[in-house]
């Protein structure tokens, strides 16, 4: 057995219906110039009888599938990362795990570092892969989803950035999608009051300071990255790179930092740098938004599209979670990335969205259940028909999708469409 361990497969559930982005800026009446900055076109919407669990189960379903028998049993880690937790106590894992049939031998739990959670989970699986994992026959492997939905804050200029997205990865020795490069990360963590979520049903922080923690942090964790591997040249080192996106101006202007402070570059190459090396990550984040714990992987998924075929291609990432703790780590494109990248089929999944009105997305949020300490509900089509009936019926009904139908007691209870 060899010492690679990587990302496997990708899966990527961006709901089934978006709202354009630009269209809410107009109903909300917000400043073009400061829309623009957000370089966004759409954000997917979770619909009433979908929950950060169902989301989950969909983004991996389709890579489980795939696997083999003997693939399958081998997962004997599941993490799932989110900060949108439906109660303090029971993991959301358990859920996960019964509806994907996964071993029973498998260790599960969940794991919230605001949008650091993703990156965390990977770090941790990466590590079990490459050490316990081993000693199963024929390598074990570790499932990791990333998954959160929004509750937006309305008329802000974060609501049009806020999506909901769950990411799927299987990480182990045969890596196909990234290679993660061994040693090669760095870390900066510090508490700071940027952004928070004190309830479930609030998001609530200091926008300004955030965006000055994630700027010193992608400085100071590359600067650690850099301690780690050596006196690497932040412009030649990496053949593309994928950043948190809370929105793409906030990753313009960690790249500008960045390239001002160790590039030493002007501002036309810089501009012509971001375009080449980062302006592939935005394709994905601009048309679901950011999904927190997910939204570097979304990232990554748009960074590999035009540079799978390129294998030994190094990628940069960086990860921030506000709170914080943020890492700047490394991999490369191994053989099969292509094929592996056409087999996710992200870009069709998100194609088959349904467009809402503004009008229809509030509706939405109005109606929308609580995440967490909900006792004894119907959530399913029955008590949603008036607002949803339709949406269902033109995303969900005879696709095989994960949908939550009651609530008894505390406990959720889950059909396939």
């Amino acid at each position: 057995m060899t010492d690679r361990v990587g990302i496997e497969r990708i899966g990527v559930y961006g709901g089934r219906a978006f709202l354009d982005v630009g269209d809410l800026a107009v109903a909300r009446g917000l400043d073009p110039r400061r829309f623009e900055n957000l370089l966004m076109r759409r954000k997917s919407i979770a619909l009433p009888f979908e929950d950060p669990i169902s989301f989950a189960v969909n983004a991996a379903r389709p890579l489980v599938a795939r696997l083999t028998e003997a693939e399958l049993a081998s997962i004997r880690l599941l993490i799932v990362a989110s900060e949108s937790g439906i109660d303090f106590g029971k993991s959301m894992g358990a859920y996960v795990h019964r509806h994907l049939g996964l071993d029973a031998r498998c260790r599960q739990f969940e794991i919230k570092q605001a949008c650091y959670g993703g990156t965390a989970a990977l770090r941790m699986a990466a590590a079990w892969v490459a050490s316990e994992g081993r000693r199963i026959g024929g390598g074990g492997r570790a499932l990791v989803i990333s998954t959160d939905l929004a509750r937006p804050v309305r008329h802000s200029y974060a609501e049009p950035s806020q999506g909901s997205a769950a990411v799927a990865l299987l990480v182990g020795p045969e890596p196909r999608v990234l290679e993660l490069e061994d040693g090669a990360s760095g870390v900066h963590t510090f508490e700071v009051a940027d952004a928070c979520r004190p309830t479930p049903e609030i998001e609530t922080g200091d926008a300004d300071l955030s965006l000055i923690s994630y700027l010193q942090c992608a400085e100071a964790a590359f600067r650690v990255y850099r301690e780690a591997v050596g006196p690497v040249d932040f412009r030649e080192h990496f053949r593309a790179l994928a950043f948190h996106t809370p929105f793409g101006g906030m990753v313009k202007g960690a790249h500008r930092t960045l390239m001002r402070k160790l590039g030493a570059a002007g501002a036309a190459d810089i501009d012509a740098d971001f375009e080449r090396r980062l302006g592939p990550s935005l394709s994905y984040c601009r048309e679901v938004g950011n999904v927190y714990s997910g939204t570097v992987f979304l990232a990554l998924a748009g960074t590999l599209e035009p540079l799978a075929a390129e294998a030994g291609a190094r990628i940069g990432l960086f990860s921030y979670g506000s709170g914080c703790c943020s890492e700047f780590y490394s991999g490369v494109v191994p053989a099969g990335a292509a094929e592996a990248m056409e087999e996710a089929a992200i870009a069709d999944a998100l194609a088959g969205r349904s467009r809402l009105s503004v009008e229809r997305y509030d509706a939405l949020l109005d109606g929308a259940p609580s995440l967490a300490g909900q006792r004894d509900a119907g959530i399913g089509r029955a008590v949603d028909g008036e607002i949803a009936a339709d949406l269902y019926d033109a995303g969900f009904a005879g696709e095989g999708l994960l949908v939550l139908e009651r609530i008894e007691g505390y406990r959720r209870v889950y059909a396939w469409s």
